[in-house]
């Protein structure tokens, strides 16, 4: 095999498999939980970066890093469904900020017991010591941003 061949598989491919495969898990749980409207975009773009008490979609857009537009569409979409809010931002009233409404909240314990499942099923496969060690390396990889 020479250098940089279309047969080397590479970092990034290695880390995406089983990240893809985890997403898959995950969306077909939520979806068997009764939220099969919610999508890896939903929950990668803009639920896992509402803080507690509210976002603004600017803040959304920034820490997705994607536009303000896209972040809104998204937004739209979760409102639709019932998970997040837009309310009047209490530090600015001319400003919204999105937050988890109560089935945005439900849908986030769900998730977090789906995963948990994931993770035990991965800690059991790889074994308790192999998946501490995966655990530990993949923390020190210097994060974006």
């Amino acid at each position: 095999m020479e250098p940089g061949g279309p047969e080397r598989i590479h970092i990034g491919q290695l880390l995406y498999a089983p990240y893809e495969r985890f997403l898959v898990m995950l969306h077909e749980e939520l979806a068997a939980a009764g939220y099969p409207d919610i999508t890896a975009a939903h929950g990668n773009h803009v639920l896992r970066h509402i803080q507690r008490d509210g976002s603004r979609t600017t803040e959304l857009a920034v820490r997705a890093r994607l536009t303000k537009q896209s972040i809104g569409y998204l937004v739209d979409q979760l409102e639709a469904g019932g998970y997040v809010e837009r309310v009047p931002d209490p530090t600015d009233g001319r400003s919204k900020v999105v937050r988890l409404t109560a089935r945005g909240w439900e849908l986030t314990v769900t998730a977090e017991a789906i995963i948990d499942r994931i993770e035990a099923g991965w800690r059991r496969q790889l074994g308790a010591a192999q998946w501490a060690l995966l655990r530990k390396m993949l923390a020190e990889l210097e994060p974006i941003g």
